[in-house]
């Protein structure tokens, strides 16, 4: 069997090629600066972020330990170009190398202010910046909640202007206002100050002021953070933006009601000059009582024109009072004498009318004269048409013997053949409507109507009377029968077995 070949090169384990693989790394390189975009992000339970930073041409696998993440100064994402500051490490286990990062930048202002602009774009798309949405700041807040940190300048700014324009009390709400979380924490404080009751332990503020000092734009991020942006818009209670100095702008402004350049400048806006309130009311005070005073003058002068203008009150007064008792007087005299007047008119009128009574009587006399003519007419017309109907009847059978005769002697032969029948037939029917016209004639005669037992009734001037109605109680009545007349007096009227009206006698 062959020996083993002898070599000189020293063995090492794989611990200890791993070991000193890292340990040439970490001291090589240090602290550095890598340049990329975060991909493959992934955090996990215990707190650590796992990623990746790539460009055109290479991948780097990193790690942000749980401890640095608060440190970082920015929220990583997928998709972001970054600039990471760490340190160069090997994960022996796995044989591989990392970058352990402490602090995240984005990569320029360009791609920072790319960003925020997509998301302002997309945010007003929403109408969140919308004019209509800007409430109207209080004049004089009696509570003003102010978030910012508690440390710097920025709170006290706000508190000494506040303490000498006007003094108002203020709830502090301290937060960081930049770094990991600082956004969250903004959005929880201005959430947090609209939640409070109105009546409760702790007052609820009637005016926010968001505010922090100046800085760079990755220090004033977190302003520009959606969810910092949707509370403030959200907000109940008018809210004040001072962010920075007067030449930053943050989306933040943008959702606020008011934006002020500076924090002095917010506590300017909250509050009005207690010493300028004073100039104006004096000032009002003055133009209203100078108001009042001209209003006054004119309407003196205006009163004292009226008055001038006005008749002498008790003289019309008089005046008044003597035609009255005028009217009254000539009143009291005028009603008799109009009645007087009235009565002397009716007297000559009624001296002038014809006499009634006797018009009346003349009437009725008149009346019963024809009445008795007519009875007396009626009998003697009737026997007379009777009598002039049976003499037409004798001459007319006279003539039709007359005619037969005649036309016996003119031929025989022709009389020979003429029937005696037709013309009795016509003597017949002559007699007949003769007797028609006689039975009608006495139908219809008054005296006829009076001989079967009805009698004619009249009021005592002679006029008919043809309805029961007509007919007063106690009434003269004349009753004319077919012999003769005879009076009457009515006692009332009474009704008939079939509800008709029947006067009593």
């Amino acid at each position: 069997m062959d020996a083993p070949a002898i070599s000189n090169l020293p063995e090492f384990t794989v611990a200890e090629i791993s070991g000193a693989i890292k340990r040439a790394l970490e001291g090589g390189f240090g602290r550095v600066r890598v340049r990329g975009e975060i991909t493959e992000l992934k955090r996990y339970p215990s707190g650590h972020i796992y990623f990746s930073l790539k460009d055109e041409t290479a991948k780097l696998a990193g790690v942000i330990w749980k401890s640095a993440v608060p440190r970082l100064g920015m929220v990583p994402e997928n998709g972001v170009e970054v600039i990471a500051t760490g340190r160069i490490s090997a994960y022996t286990d796995r044989s591989s190398y990392q970058l352990q990062v402490d602090r995240l930048e984005y990569a320029g202002a360009g791609a920072l202010l790319a960003r925020i602009e997509a998301l302002r774009v997309r945010l007003a798309a929403e109408g969140l910046f919308g004019a209509e949405r800007k409430r109207k700041l209080p004049l004089l807040p009696a509570v003003i909640g102010v978030i910012s940190s508690e440390r710097g300048a920025v709170i006290q700014d706000i508190r000494t202007t506040i303490a000498r324009r006007f003094p108002r009390p203020i709830l502090l709400w301290p937060v960081p206002v930049q770094g990991e979380g600082a956004a969250a924490r903004i959005a929880a404080a201005i959430e947090g100050f609209n939640a409070l009751p109105a009546d409760g332990p702790v007052p609820r503020p009637d005016l926010l002021i968001v505010a922090r000092g100046g800085g760079s734009l990755e220090d004033l991020m977190a302003f520009n953070d959606e969810a910092v942006v949707r509370a403030a818009a959200a907000s109940r209670i008018p809210l004040i933006s001072a962010v920075g100095h007067e030449t930053d702008t943050t989306l933040i402004d943008f959702a606020a009601d008011r934006r002020a350049p500076t924090p002095t400048a917010a506590a300017e806006l909250a509050v009005p000059s207690r010493a300028e309130l004073a100039e104006q009311l004096a000032q009002s005070g003055a133009r209203l009582a100078g108001g009042l005073h001209r209003l006054t003058q004119a309407r003196r002068l205006a009163l004292g024109r009226a008055e001038r203008g006005l008749p002498d009150l008790p003289a019309l007064l008089g005046s008044a009072r003597q035609r009255l008792d005028d009217r009254g007087e000539r009143l009291a005299l005028a009603l008799p004498n109009l009645l007087a007047g009235r009565r002397n008119a009716l007297v000559r009128a009624g001296a002038g009318l014809p006499d009634l009574p006797a018009l009346l009587a003349a009437a009725r006399q008149g009346a019963e004269a024809l009445a008795l003519r007519l009875a007396r007419a009626l009998p003697t017309r009737l026997e007379r048409s009777r009598a002039a109907l049976a003499l037409g009847s004798q001459r007319l059978g006279f003539a039709l013997r007359q005619s037969v005769t005649g036309a016996a002697r003119r031929g025989a032969g022709v009389l020979a053949r003429l029937s005696p029948a037709p013309l009795t037939a016509r003597l017949r029917e002559a007699r007949a409507r003769a007797e028609g016209a006689g039975a009608r004639l006495e139908a219809v005669s008054p005296l006829a109507v009076l001989a079967r037992g009805y009698a004619l009734v009249a009021d005592a001037g002679g006029r008919p009377l043809t309805a029961a109605g007509a007919v007063p109680p106690g009434a003269r009545l004349r009753l004319r029968f077919a012999d003769g007349e005879v009076g009457a007096t009515a006692d009332g009227r009474d009704r008939g077995p079939a509800g008709q009206g029947r006067l009593g006698l």
